[in-house]
Parts: structure tokens; C-alpha cells; sequence
């Protein structure tokens, strides 16, 4: 091989340097890495989401092995909330906007949104305590309260999820202004 060949292999760098010298294209880059991120984060909460569900249907069982017919109606009411929250995180709107998409979000609103999937991050070990809890209450009492606390808190992770969605109808409501 020649040396201008091998002098031309050692310094090459990536496809992505090359296209980071193109004008405005790093830019385009670095919002592809950030809908990716975004996607990856709310898919990573989803199924945080999703073992709890299954967490939930695992001692669902264990109470009704024990005789606890009685509890279904609101463990059913709950794993309803649950998934419907899950559904929700997984099919969120993405919190970085396209290139030539409507709704432009800033470096602002970003960072609110983000603080948002870390609240519902939070609300996962909230529920894994309230299950806990919930997995570990051994009288009538102890189970009735463990179940309210725990629909108290997913009504409130679907409400702190309602915030983050406030961020982006807010964006939305101020195009059409």
C-alpha cells in the first residue's frame, strides 16, 4: 500500500465528524440524538411502569390465593390506573421536537420535560415501596390501607404525568396565537 494511502486510513475519523463539517448538519445531528434519547428515556419508564404492573398482578394472585375475593375490584381498579399510565409514558409526545415539525421546543421547556421523566422515574420507586407495603400488610386493615395508598399514588403519577403534557399544549397554544 502506498503511503498516502496509510497516511489517509490513520486520519480518518468518523462518518459523523465528516458530516459535522457540513453546515447546520450538527445541529440536525444533535436533535436525531436527542428524539432518540427522549424515545429512549420514555421507553425505559414504560417498562419501569410495566414490572410494577406485573408486580401488581403477582400479589393480586398471592390475595386471592389467601381468600381475598374481596380486594379484586379495587386491585383490578388500580392495575386499570397503572396501565393507563404506562400507556400514556409509552405513547407520550416526544419532548424534542423534529426539524419541521410544529411544535419547536426549547432548551427550556426541555429541561422541564426532562425534570418530569425523572418525577416519574421517582414515581416507579414510590410504587415498588407502595407495593412493598402492599405485599407485606398481613391484616384486613393493613391491605385496605396499603391498596388506598397505593391508588392514591398512581391517580398522582397520572396527574404529575398530566404536567408534562401542560409543557407541550402550552407550546402548541402559543402557535396558534
Amino acid at each position: 500500500m502506498s503511503d498516502l494511502y496509510q497516511q489517509i486510513m490513520n486520519q480518518r475519523g468518523s462518518f459523523e465528524q465528516l458530516l459535522e463539517r457540513i453546515p447546520g448538519f450538527r445541529g440536525y445531528l444533535d436533535k436525531a440524538h436527542r428524539r432518540t434519547a427522549d424515545r429512549m428515556l420514555r421507553d425505559h419508564i414504560a417498562s419501569l411502569i410495566a414490572a410494577r404492573i406485573g408486580r401488581l398482578v403477582q400479589i393480586e394472585k398471592r390475595l386471592l390465593d389467601n381468600g381475598g375475593l374481596g380486594y379484586m375490584s379495587k386491585t383490578a381498579s388500580i392495575k386499570t390506573k397503572l396501565q393507563t399510565y404506562h400507556d400514556r409514558v409509552k405513547a407520550a409526545a416526544p419532548g424534542y421536537s423534529g426539524f419541521m415539525e410544529a411544535i419547536k421546543v426549547g432548551e427550556h421547556e426541555l429541561d422541564q420535560l426532562y425534570s418530569f421523566d425523572e418525577a416519574q422515574v421517582r414515581y416507579t420507586d414510590r410504587l415498588d415501596e407502595a407495593l412493598s407495603a402492599l405485599e407485606n400488610a398481613t391484616t384486613k386493615e393493613a391491605i385496605d390501607g396499603a391498596l388506598t395508598e397505593l391508588d392514591n399514588l398512581t391517580v398522582e403519577a397520572n396527574q404529575a404525568f398530566d404536567l408534562r403534557d401542560d409543557v407541550l399544549t402550552n407550546l402548541s397554544k402559543d402557535l396558534s396565537a
